[in-house]
This record gives C-alpha cells, structure tokens and sequence, in this order.
C-alpha cells in the first residue's frame, strides 16, 4: 500500500551565492519499493537588478554625467543593494570611460565572511549636441590655456 507523504525543505540563501549554485537534499525524492530515492537538487538563479549588474564579485553599475560635471566635478549619490546610501564625490576631471572602484561595496563573498567585491561605476561624458557660436568662443577663451 502507498501512501502520499509530504515534506517541506528550507533552503537559506546566503547572500553572495552565484549563478548556477546548487542546494542538494540527498535523497528527498520520490520514493518506490525497492530503489534509493533520488536527490532533490536546486540550482540558483539570479533576478536582474534594475540598477546593478553583477560581474563576479564585483557590482557595476553605469552613471551619465554632463561634461560640465566631468569637467568642474559632481557627488554621486547611490543606494546599495542593502538600503545604505553612498556618496561618491567626483573631484578630478573625468575622462571618457572613466571608471571609479570603490573596494567593498559589491556582492558579499560566500566563501570569505566579511568580504566583499567592488562596486565599479562606468561614468558615460554626455556631450552636448550643439553649441552657439557665443558658446564655443566663450569654451575657447576660458580653455585656451589647458593643453
């Protein structure tokens, strides 16, 4: 006679785990007369994030300034993935390109309590898409002198 059982299994996702993790319960499968049950196995998956990508253990994450900000400087204000604000101040020119690592700050390392990855911010120099002719000579007068 069978008889249907049901158990439920936990998993605790520690934060950090990648991509392609697997969870194994060792036979938790079904079960028939006579045969070892199999082993349950789950494989994690990851959820895009609206505003980080993960790249190993590093976050990144890509920021628009004008060339005025990379030209005279801007603070970047981000919030982590666990609710904490950051301000990232932009003191010197920025270079098309640029990119700012800020050591600690990315994916928990699931193996090495306490550490982190970086977070990387790609910065994108947004040009503007035209200038008046004042303009350009008034650019040209006020950086004449940087070679």
């Amino acid at each position: 006679k069978f008889r249907t059982l049901e158990e439920i299994l936990t998993i605790e996702i520690k934060p950090g785990w990648k991509r392609g993790t697997k969870i194994t319960f060792p036979e938790k499968g079904n079960e028939e007369p006579g045969v070892i049950p199999a082993d349950v196995i789950f494989v994690i998956e990851e959820k895009p994030h609206a505003t980080y990508k993960r790249d190993g253990n590093d976050l990144v994450i890509n920021q628009e300034i004008t060339l005025l900000e990379a030209l005279t400087g801007r603070t970047l204000d981000l919030t982590t993935l666990d609710g904490r604000s950051l301000v990232i101040p932009l003191t010197e020119i920025v270079k098309p390109g640029a990119e700012i690592v800020v050591p600690n700050e990315g994916m928990p390392i699931s193996k090495e309590a306490g550490r982190k990855g970086n977070l990387r911010i790609k910065l994108d120099v947004k040009y503007p898409s035209r200038l008046t002719t004042e303009q350009k000579s008034e650019l040209r007068r006020v950086l004449a002198s940087v070679s």
